[in-house]
C-alpha cells in the first residue's frame, strides 16, 4: 500500500466528508503521536518514539499550512518508519521534491493525501476546469495548506494534464507532473525569456495565457502545440508555474528521441 493510500484509508476510517473535519492533530493523537511546539534550531520538526508512543516537535510558524503539513509529515514517518528518529525540514514539500530521500518523499506523500484527500479535492478541481492561482489560493484556504503544497497535490490527483514546477532565478528547482503526462514532456532546465514566468521574476505580477509549447519544452515536436501557462511569484527569488497540456495530441504523441508509454488521456476523452 502506498503512503497516499494509507493516509486516505485513515480519512475513510474517520468518516470525514468535509475539509473542515481534517484535524491533523487529532489524527496524530489517535495514532499515539503527541504534538508539541518548540523553537527548534536547524530544522522544522523532530520525531522520537518508544514502543507505540511518540512525540513530534514542530517549530511554530505564522503560516497555518506549514504547521499542518509538518504534523502530517511527521505522522507519515510515524506510520511508515516507526522505530527511527528523524530530524528534517518539512515546512515546504518542495524541499523534499528537490532531494533524493525516499523516506522524506514518502512522508510528504502521506501528508499531502491526509490534508488534501482525493475524494474532497478532486470534485472542487473538476468544478473549476483549469485552476489558476486564484483557485489555488482558494483551495489552500479551504484545506489550510500552503500554496506550494496545493500546487503539487493538484498535479498528483491526475485529474488534469498538468505539470507544476518551481524555478529559482532562471533555473528549474523541482517539478511535479500528473502521472499520465508522457515523460517526454520535461520542462526546460532554464526559463525561456518568452515565458510569463520570466516576466513574473522580473516584475512580480501574476500572469497567465497560451504559449507555444516550445517555450517550455525542448522536444522536437514542441513547435506543433500550444500550452496554457499560469505563473505567480513564490518564495524570494522563486516563481511557481502551472503548465497545462491543452492539446490532446500532446498526451498521445511520441518523441523522436524517447518512446514512452502514451498515457490514458485518449480513453478519457482528452482535456
Amino acid at each position: 500500500m502506498s503512503p497516499g493510500e494509507r493516509a486516505e484509508n485513515l480519512i475513510a476510517e474517520f468518516g470525514i466528508t468535509s475539509p473542515d473535519e481534517l484535524d491533523v492533530r487529532a489524527f496524530a493523537y489517535d495514532a499515539g503521536l503527541e504534538v508539541e511546539f518548540d523553537d527548534l534550531e536547524g530544522c522544522e520538526a523532530t520525531l522520537v518514539g518508544v514502543g507505540n508512543r511518540g512525540i513530534a516537535t514542530i517549530r511554530p510558524s505564522n503560516v497555518v499550512g506549514r504547521e499542518r503539513f509538518s504534523i502530517g509529515h511527521e505522522l507519515g514517518h510515524w506510520e511508515m518508519h516507526r522505530g527511527k528518529s528523524f530530524r528534517c525540514r518539512v515546512d515546504d514539500p518542495s524541499d523534499n521534491l528537490a532531494s533524493n530521500s525516499e523516506q522524506e518523499k514518502h512522508a510528504d506523500e502521506y501528508a499531502s493525501h491526509l490534508l488534501m484527500p482525493r475524494p474532497l479535492l478532486q470534485p472542487m478541481v473538476k468544478s473549476v476546469g483549469c485552476p489558476g492561482f486564484k483557485h489555488i489560493n482558494e483551495f489552500a484556504e479551504i484545506f489550510q495548506t500552503s500554496r506550494t503544497a496545493t500546487c503539487i497535490r493538484l498535479a498528483q490527483i491526475d485529474t488534469l494534464p498538468i505539470i507544476a514546477a518551481c524555478y529559482r532565478g532562471n533555473d528549474l528547482r523541482w517539478l511535479s507532473r500528473a502521472p499520465d503526462v508522457p515523460r517526454k514532456w520535461f520542462l526546460k532546465s532554464r526559463l525561456d525569456e518568452d515565458s510569463f514566468a520570466y516576466d513574473v521574476l522580473q516584475h512580480g505580477r501574476e500572469a497567465q495565457g497560451k504559449q507555444p509549447a516550445e517555450v517550455w519544452f525542448d522536444d522536437d515536436g514542441a513547435d506543433e502545440y500550444e500550452v496554457m501557462e499560469h505563473s505567480a511569484r513564490g518564495r524570494d527569488g522563486e516563481v511557481l508555474v502551472l503548465v497545462y497540456l491543452t492539446d490532446v495530441e500532446m498526451m498521445t504523441s511520441r518523441s523522436s528521441r524517447s518512446r514512452h508509454a502514451e498515457g490514458a488521456w485518449r480513453s478519457r476523452g482528452g482535456y
